[in-house]
């Protein structure tokens, strides 16, 4: 899946306006295949899709793609909780065609779930309380996002619908940097209080995913 998709399905959404962030291997699901995309907005990802689905180049590679997947419906719609910050500042050139090294950095995505509509209160404890613990752990935010709750203009590509949840993305050196993160972050005072202000929140266990950059990830 991951050489076909950076063969043939890159510059191809590229070409249609969609842009094509990041690619990974889950080093904690063997089987998953994650990747990032952004749009313009809303109406630009309406088009952007349509564009590259009813199109030739996927009319000609759905069967085989098709064939690598046993579920594609584990879909985020997400737009960034800090206005105007863009994680497009924090790409690299992207290799050409046919590449194969692999970066070995890692990408930290930490999603946590709300029983509630991000509001600007939320945002405004992420960006202030939660994210100072954590730069001062070593891990700035490359970028935090929220749900984006506009309708799905596309519903040939399923997303989750219902659900309310703040991302985090993070990078790091290598997955040995990321351990020695999580080590001083869980031994510190301040994140215990952190944890224990979240909870008050509803918001409890997050989902982390540790994410090994594919050799064509501008997202590295």
């Amino acid at each position: 899946m991951i050489e076909m998709f950076e063969r043939e399905f890159v510059e191809t959404q590229e070409a249609h306006g969609i842009h094509v962030l990041g690619q990974f291997r889950d080093l904690d699901a063997p089987d998953h295949f994650v990747w990032l995309r952004g749009f313009d907005g809303m109406p630009a990802r309406h088009q952007g899709l349509q564009g590259f689905y009813e199109g030739p180049v996927w009319a000609s590679h759905r069967e085989a793609a098709n064939a690598t997947m046993l579920d594609s419906d584990d879909v985020l719609l997400l737009r960034p909780a800090v206005p105007g910050a863009r994680i497009t500042s924090f790409l690299k050139p992207r290799p050409p065609r046919g590449a194969t090294l692999r970066p070995g950095s890692l990408i930290a995505l930490t999603i946590w779930s709300l029983p509630y509509p991000a509001d600007q209160a939320i945002r405004d404890f992420f960006r202030a309380d939660v994210e100072s613990v954590l730069v001062g752990a070593g891990s700035p935010a490359l970028a935090i996002l929220e749900t984006e709750d506009s309708p799905n203009t596309y519903p040939r590509l399923p997303v989750r619908e219902g659900e309310h949840v703040v991302v985090r993305i993070a990078r790091f050196d290598d997955a040995a940097a990321y351990d020695r993160y999580e080590q001083r972050l869980y031994n510190t005072a301040a994140w215990q209080a952190v944890t224990a202000r979240l909870a008050d929140r509803g918001l409890v266990a997050p989902t982390k995913l540790r994410l090994d950059p594919t050799p064509r990830s501008l997202l590295r």
